[in-house]
């Protein structure tokens, strides 16, 4: 098994990337998994015609930094002639491929017939992903998809060969369908059968929460990537631990004092890059902050104590509040 995989000319290393997740993965996150080993990064999703209509956050949500790279940027439109305008001026940012969007499940996407409602329209997915690998020129077109619109409509593997017949150059499936939304198990079944339909790469997305469980994706569909989501939340470290289980090594955990500091640096990040006062960042931070926390004794009443932060000095004497909540339980149960 080589090392990298080819997206095009883009060269990514074969461990894990992190999945492209709209009001998740800013640059902040983004720039966190990276530090921990995230192969590949993907852009929070981009609307293709609020990119034609010069939407404000077009800057914010498509710069790429040397940081991040390799880094997509991730377009959903339902229109081909406004997806391939939307390329053009995304190719400004420079950003190593261009993702489209086909897998999305929310309501306010799929009702504009974008995001996972192209499931349902093979050819319409095609057309637009033939004016945007047209409009693309030298920058590869990749697509994420689902394993289908429902139970009775699992269409992955059709859906790719058509996409890769109109020009893309990598398929990323998640397996489960637009009406799982994130429920249930993901079907590896599916990814290796899209795996099997293809010449171009196929990324695995869905239930990859370690090490074990990233192996075992690329083990039981024989993708050429795997792509991590909801794994990372508040666990930037599972870069590094996919790593270490691909390589056969031991992986040692971050202790809580090493997930508290890397949450407090995480927030920090979100403040010196959104922009916005400190109060209106921490707004933002809330969730991460919370997701740091999860799975420890007491953690369900600091994740609420989370969603009330409003600075950075309140982060910190939470974070350190609760370290000493868990060196006080670990010397009661000595």
């Amino acid at each position: 098994m080589s090392d990298t995989i080819k997206i095009g000319k883009v060269t990514i290393p074969r461990t894990a990337a992190l999945a492209p997740m709209a009001g998740v993965a800013d640059r902040a996150y983004r720039l966190m998994c990276k530090r921990y080993g995230a192969a590949y990064v993907v852009s929070e999703m981009v609307s293709a015609k609020g990119i034609c209509y010069s939407d404000r956050k077009t800057a914010e949500l498509c710069t790429v930094t040397d940081e991040e790279r390799p880094m997509a940027v991730q377009l959903f439109g339902s229109e081909p002639d406004f997806m391939a305008d939307a390329v053009k001026i995304v190719l400004e940012y420079r950003p190593d491929i261009i993702d489209i969007n086909m897998g999305c499940p929310v309501p306010k996407v799929v009702g504009t017939g974008a995001g996972s409602a192209l499931m349902k329209d093979v050819k319409l997915a095609a057309s637009i992903t033939e004016a945007a690998v047209r409009a693309a020129g030298d920058t590869p077109v990749t697509v994420k998809i689902r394993s289908g619109w429902n139970a009775d409509g699992i269409n992955a593997p059709e859906m790719a060969k058509a996409l890769e017949g109109a020009g893309a150059a990598a398929i990323a499936v998640h397996g489960r369908t637009r009406d799982m939304f994130y429920s249930g198990e993901s079907d590896s079944g599916v990814i290796r059968a899209v795996k099997g339909a293809v010449s171009i790469p196929v990324i695995g997305n869905g239930d990859v929460t370690d090490g074990a469980s990233c192996r075992a994706m690329y083990e039981e569909t024989g993708c050429d990537l795997v792509m991590i989501g909801r794994g990372s939340y508040g666990n930037p470290f599972i870069f590094r631990e996919t790593e270490a289980a691909l390589k056969g090594e031991e992986y040692i955990p971050p202790t809580l004092e090493e997930k508290m500091r890397v949450m407090l640096e995480h927030i920090r990040f979100i403040i010196e890059l959104s922009g916005k006062c400190e109060e209106l960042a921490m707004h933002e931070a809330r969730k991460h902050a919370a997701w740091y926390m999860n799975g420890y004794y007491g953690s369900a009443k600091f994740r609420g104590r989370c969603y009330q932060l409003s600075s950075y000095a309140e982060a910190e004497a939470l974070a350190a509040e609760f370290i000493e909540l868990q060196k006080s339980r670990e010397i009661n149960n000595a």
